[in-house]
């Protein structure tokens, strides 16, 4: 009688240890720094301390515990010797020899949102995007013509840009650049930037009127209306907008002839 063969028991993957042996740092995030800052160590009712396991496919309350290997309660064994998890001066140290703790602040749920660990390649890579964006800011700034910089420039230091000389005017357009390059950058990629300076100087010039209520823009020789200032919105930006219009093209390509 032949004899049936048992099919082999599948064999069970054994996961790599792929955990980096080193010391880490958190901080506490939004510029908080308090003296000490004391995160839940446990899993309580009002701070619930679990995380998903995506091999096992449900959550499990997560513990620290100094003298456990685990940071999973249901892997703990015996009594657990629990240790408060303090921030000092909005900074926590952990040695590499302190795993637990390591791997315990990983999955804690308040990582990213309360506290944070510093990387120093993404820190690096983030300053290197930052610089990169200045260093674009800044020649953007040094090829702009005058009126150009003085469209940007009065969105930052308002009317007072007209009595600046070229030399002041392009000084603090680049320290500008430097300091905010992000906002910079857009205001140089907003078309109506320009146009809404240049109805400022329209009307500096005397060229075009603005009625008291802020409501209409006449011609400053004969009174004749140009455009109505819809409700709510500011004047020069309306005018901005109405000089795209067929109307508003040849009134400022007159504007444009009585400036030079």
């Amino acid at each position: 009688m032949a004899t049936t063969k048992k099919a082999p028991a599948p064999k069970q993957e054994v996961k790599k240890d792929t955990w980096e042996y080193k010391d880490r740092n958190y901080y506490l995030l939004n510029n908080k720094n308090p003296l000490t800052y004391t995160l839940p160590s446990k899993h309580t009712g009002k701070y619930p301390l679990v995380w998903f396991d995506p091999d096992k496919g449900y959550e499990r309350e997560l513990r620290y515990a100094t003298n456990q290997k685990s940071i999973f309660v249901d892997e703990q064994k015996g009594p657990s010797t629990l240790k408060h998890v303090v921030f000092n001066m909005g900074h926590l140290l952990v040695p590499k020899e302190k795993r637990n703790l390591q791997e315990f602040l990983d999955k804690h749920p308040h990582k990213n949102l309360i506290y944070g660990e510093y990387d120093s390649v993404e820190i690096a890579k983030d300053e290197v995007e930052d610089l990169e964006l200045e260093v674009l800011a800044m020649n953007a700034a040094l090829q702009m013509d005058v009126d150009f910089m003085e469209a940007i420039m009065r969105v930052e230091v308002g009317s007072s840009v007209s009595k600046m000389s070229t030399k002041e005017l392009k000084r603090d357009m680049l320290l500008f650049a430097r300091r905010n390059p992000q906002l910079f950058i857009e205001l140089a990629n907003d078309e109506n930037v320009q146009l809404r300076n240049f109805a400022i100087v329209a009307t500096e010039n005397n060229i075009i009127k603005l009625s008291g209520d802020n409501r209409t823009f006449t011609w400053a020789s004969n009174g004749r209306k140009l455009m109505s200032v819809p409700f709510d919105e500011n004047p020069y930006s309306a005018m901005a907008a109405w000089f795209k219009t067929d109307e508003g093209l040849e009134v400022f390509k007159s504007i444009e002839k009585k400036l030079k």
